[in-house]
């Protein structure tokens, strides 16, 4: 038995096994290049049955990793879509693997022409520290559906989880079939420079960018799932109780730490007051306590507690008011938390309108109509996720067609992403390419063009010399 990269002893050390097993997995992918629907639906049956094993020892890990993550959540958010996607997977599988089957031009025929979806070979995924399950086993379940090999290279911030997803997986499958990677920077980094057949990357822009640069030397297919500030929009006519409690579920969270969690909020101006108290209320009563509140995840570790601050130190002395709203009032600092907040007043200057900022802050921007709050949304990068609350069909529409985004939900926030049927990604720099549902699949699978002629063949008559009789017909008939 080999030994574990997490158990190894310095970065050199994982650095030269993560080498070994990626030519494992390579030489593994050659000798059964195209996995039968059977093996591949055994394959993500293991997967569930492992997940549902190690249930509590993930919820519990995770919870360490975080100092306090909400067992609900963890539940909710990496445990329940992680076995629903694979779920569904196992249901399609066996037709999204059928050829497609496509037409001949009839210059051509007699013949044949389909699209067979054969595994790309070896697929790396980096996962990243804010959801390390449900992040690391839906890229898995898509990429084991489309029949590859797969290392997965956990976040150094989650190393309980980490640990736990190793022995998982470990105890699943096969090295040369699925590896679990950890390690620092130093590893991070010489992973995404291994000649993977596809990189799946979540997590920052900035680090993407590291990322893609890497992949390039080797011409590898990236997928990147970046965030960004996602916008929620509430209409001049929703009911404010149904907006506001559907937006704080998607924004509190994780303690907003989740990549489609509203970002900012674009209020209409004679409504502001009302969605603050709104607000106000509907925390109280989903959080009356925070300090020591089970439900009310902590920032993930000092690094990101510091930066929070900091984001908020930085409105603050720009001209922004901060409100909190903490309804037993208590000092949280000691259990890693920070109560969420609304800014008002928040500026482009500001970095809590420049970066996405993945924590429970909640900027308020008013606006005068419709059209100008789509345009504050399209004045700036792509996002992520976009929410519209509305129940207007005719606004809705309008919205879904003057604006861009990864996904969208109406009327509510988070609830697209596990939808096992819907395919999730971004767009410019929210991200490229999607995985979920059947695109997953596709995202993992080359889509090889077959033209097949019987023994009888046609064109042996267009072929040289050229001039006679039958080119001038060709033409005349293809060429109208």
């Amino acid at each position: 038995m080999v030994a574990k990269v997490s158990h190894l002893e310095n970065d050199s050390a994982r650095i030269e096994a993560m080498q070994r097993i990626h030519t494992a997995q390579q030489q593994a992918h050659r000798r059964e290049p195209m996995p039968t629907a059977a093996t591949r639906i055994d394959n993500l049956r293991k997967l569930r049955k492992a997940v549902l094993e190690y249930r509590d020892e993930l919820v519990e890990a995770i919870n360490r990793d975080f100092g306090n993550r909400s067992r609900d959540e963890s539940l909710l958010a990496e445990i329940m879509p992680s076995v629903g996607g694979i779920d569904h997977t196992i249901k399609h599988v066996r037709r999204w693997m059928k050829p497609s089957r496509r037409k001949v031009g009839m210059q051509f025929a007699p013949a044949k022409a389909r699209v067979e979806y054969q595994p790309v070979g070896v697929v790396g995924v980096i996962v990243p520290w804010n959801y390390p399950l449900y992040l690391a086993i839906g890229p898995l379940t898509a990429a084991l559906a489309a029949g590859n090999r797969v290392m997965i290279k956990m976040s150094e911030f989650t190393p309980n989880t980490a640990e736990v997803v190793e022995k998982l997986v470990s105890a699943t499958f096969n090295e040369d079939h699925v590896a679990v990677i950890t390690g620092e920077v130093e590893v991070a980094a010489a992973f995404s420079s291994l000649p993977f057949d596809h990189l799946l990357f979540t997590g920052s822009t900035s680090v993407g960018r590291h990322v893609m640069r890497a992949a390039s030397e080797n011409l590898t297919p990236v997928t990147l799932e970046l965030g960004g500030k996602s916008p929620a929009i509430i209409s001049d006519s929703v009911p404010m109780k149904d907006a506001v409690e559907r937006m704080s579920f998607g924004k509190m969270v994780n303690a907003g730490q989740t990549c489609v969690a509203p970002d900012y909020v674009l209020c209409p101006r004679q409504r502001v007051d009302e969605f603050v108290d709104t607000l106000r209320a509907t925390l109280a009563r989903m959080y009356p306590r925070l300090a020591d509140n089970p439900d009310y995840t902590s920032i993930i570790n000092q690094r990101q507690f510091d930066r929070l601050r900091q984001v908020m130190d930085d409105a603050r002395e720009k001209g922004a008011e901060l409100i909190e709203l903490n309804p037993a009032s208590e000092d949280l600092a000691a259990a890693g938390k920070i109560a969420p907040h609304v800014v008002m007043n928040a500026t482009d200057e500001m970095q809590v309108m420049r970066d996405e900022i993945f924590g429970p802050l909640l900027p308020v921007i008013p606006y005068d109509s419709l059209d100008q709050a789509i345009a504050f949304v399209n004045d700036r990068p792509r996002p992520l996720a976009l929410y519209y609350f509305d129940y207007d069909r005719q606004r809705v529409r309008h919205v879904l067609d003057h604006t861009h985004s990864g996904g969208v939900c109406i009327n509510d926030t988070l609830s697209h992403v596990a939808q096992d049927d819907l395919p999730f990604g971004g767009t410019g720099p929210s991200g490229m390419g999607h995985y979920h549902a059947h695109e997953g699949f596709l995202t993992f699978s080359h889509a090889r063009g077959v033209f097949e002629r019987p023994r009888f063949n046609s064109m042996r008559m267009a072929y040289p010399p050229y001039g006679r009789f039958i080119h001038r017909m060709i033409y005349k008939l293809f060429l109208r």
